[in-house]
């Protein structure tokens, strides 16, 4: 609108301007030298107005021609400009796509016609990814590396490189150059952090995370939580070397992080040892409640020194009674229970707590029933049976991050360097699965579960009568096939006459009178545990073997001889041939060959 007014004011002083200048009377007289012009003032006005338009047409197109050879160089390097645009944004849409020959091509154009634009890099370093040239690649982002606007992208170009290249340390480097260019880069500051955890420079790693923070990388609770797994990490490995900056590393982390296990745990340790045992509680109850977990049971149980067993179990079923039935740590109390029964020697107990889990046991609920069997019975039977059935039993859950299962809690996945990425859940290759059980259950398993549990009855040694060993003549052996009819007859009959004679001498054996029972011991008496392993003392040693009176006839050294069994003929034993005869006939020419090697 004011430009329309503006545009309606400038045509009302031309106008005015005009009938002003056709108003002036008189003439307009030009002298020079001979020459003399007149004319009137509107005819004057008019005159020189279309002398000045001439004047400017002719100095456009003077303009014009001089300025045309730039023109054309312009307009050329904007069509190839155009033209490599064209061939970058057709070449990423081909990576996009997979085509690796179209993205070379695309690339190699892109190059030829645009070669400072910073996408032609890009789609280069891609495209000599894309086919595994990483020699390419890295030249490619080296050279993005070294310009102002592409250093970034060429630094994390050659951390990807390095990473693939299994180059820790090169990518390390490549990650701290770039977190000094760019505090803010995420990838970097991931990488350093990662770095100095596998390392174990706590202190640098906090520094990082406090950068992130001031950076925005992090929101206010990620930094609490993290923060709280650093201290707990750095606690864990000073536990033993400086208890002092150890504990106060892990009350902070308790602070920050109060469902931490690893955090709560030791804690709690330290709360118990300056007999603070009600704080120690107080601090296992609240990890307990968000995540259940056996080490929780195991230092709220030992929360208090010098407890008894029986005490340590009542302190468990109070923990256990604060999980739900319907949550699904509750099992973690049942089984926490279970092993506090049977070091109170609680048995009964233990077998109510286990009865619900033990028809689709886990590992745990396994080795628990087999220990209460060996502990409470002495039956290492059933305790062996229990410990088979642990085998193939379901997993219990583990310390697990990124499909990497660990016996402790770490702070850092080994896998991808992430923080705080173990969980205590079941192993993704332990889940159920349609498919049936791969081992089926062995007949020792099934039958000494299936058994009652032995009753253990114990016998005095001096009541007991032992029987007398009836000694039995070894064997003679049989004479060798090789040897001559009249020499096989002689040793026959010898060996009859030795057999004959060494019963005859044989002492008659009276039955023995049976022993009474042993008195069974009191119910106050502890009946002793039957050990796993037994001592050498403990076997028997095998009779030795009597000499026999007739020594037999056995080939000379250099006689090669045959073997006994002799050759297996199918033939033979088809139709019915005895095999008597296959061994008599073994000393004819079988033999003869077999001296000769044959």
């Amino acid at each position: 609108m004011l430009r329309i007014v503006l545009f309606l004011v400038l045509i009302a002083l031309a106008a005015a301007g005009a009938a002003w200048v056709a108003d002036q009377p008189g003439d307009l007289v030009l002298t020079a030298g001979g020459f003399r012009v007149s004319t009137t003032l509107p005819r004057f006005v008019f005159l020189l107005g279309l002398f000045a338009a001439v004047v400017v047409l002719i100095w456009s197109i003077l303009t014009m021609i001089w300025r045309a050879p730039g023109r054309l160089r312009r307009r050329s390097r904007e069509k190839r400009h155009a033209r490599g645009r064209h061939a970058i944004t057709h070449g990423l849409l081909a990576i996009g796509h997979g085509d690796t020959a179209l993205a070379r091509r695309h690339a190699d154009t892109a190059r030829r016609l645009a070669a400072n634009d910073p996408l032609a890099l890009l789609l280069h370093a891609q495209s000599a990814q894309l086919e595994g040239n990483r020699d390419e690649a890295q030249r490619a982002f080296r050279a993005m590396a070294e310009r102002e606007d592409t250093r970034l992208l060429g630094l994390r170009g050659l951390f990807i490189e390095a990473q693939r290249a299994d180059d820790a340390v090169g990518a390390v480097m490549i990650a701290e150059e770039a977190i000094k260019l760019s505090p803010s880069s995420t990838w970097a500051s991931h990488a350093v952090l990662g770095f100095r955890c596998a390392r174990g420079d706590w202190s640098g790693a906090l520094a990082i995370l406090d950068s992130n923070l001031s950076a925005g990388l992090i929101d206010k609770a990620a930094y609490r939580r993290q923060r709280g797994v650093l201290l707990t990490a750095r606690a864990l490995e000073l536990e033993t070397m400086d208890r002092d900056v150890a504990r106060e590393s892990v009350m902070e982390a308790i602070r920050l992080a109060p469902t931490l296990v690893p955090a709560a745990v030791l804690a709690a340790k330290f709360e118990s040892e300056a007999h603070q045992v009600r704080r120690a509680m107080k601090l296992v109850e609240a990890a307990w409640l968000a995540n259940p977990h056996p080490d929780l049971a195991d230092a709220y149980a030992h929360v208090k020194l010098g407890d008894s067993a029986r005490q340590r179990l009542q302190r468990v079923e109070t923990l256990a009674a604060k999980t739900p039935a319907d949550k699904a740590g509750h099992v973690e109390g049942q089984l926490a229970i279970a092993r506090a029964a049977i070091d109170a020697s609680e048995f009964a107990r233990a077998r109510a707590v286990l009865a619900p889990y033990v028809n689709d046991p886990t590992q745990r609920v396994a080795l628990l029933m087999a220990e209460l069997e060996r502990t409470e019975h002495g039956d290492g039977g059933r305790a062996r049976a229990w410990t088979l059935r642990a085998v193939r039993a379901r997993h219990d859950p583990a310390w697990t991050a990124d499909g990497y299962v660990s016996d402790r809690w770490r702070p850092v996945s080994p896998v991808t360097g992430r923080l705080d990425a173990f969980q205590w859940q079941t192993p993704v290759a332990s889940l159920p699965s349609d498919r049936g059980t791969m081992i089926e259950a062995s007949a020792f398993e099934e039958a000494m579960l299936a058994a009652p549990p032995p009753k253990r009855v114990t016998a005095a040694s001096s009541e007991s009568s032992v029987e007398p060993v009836a000694t039995i003549p070894a064997p003679v052996p049989a004479a060798q096939d090789n040897l001559p009819p009249e020499a096989q007859d002689t040793v026959k009959e010898t060996a009859k006459e030795t057999a004959k004679e060494a019963v005859k001498e044989e002492p008659a054996v009276t039955p023995a009178e049976p022993s009474k029972p042993a008195p069974e011991p009191a119910e106050s008496s502890p009946s002793a545990a039957t050990p796993v392993f037994r001592t050498r003392a403990d076997l028997g040693k095998a009779a030795a073997a009597p000499i026999p009176a007739v020594i037999p006839i056995v080939r000379a050294p250099d006689d090669p001889g045959i073997d006994d069994e002799g050759p297996s003929d199918e033939f033979t034993e088809q139709i019915g041939t005895p095999r008597d005869h296959a061994k008599a006939q073994a000393g004819g020419w079988r033999g003869f060959w077999s001296r000769w090697g044959a």
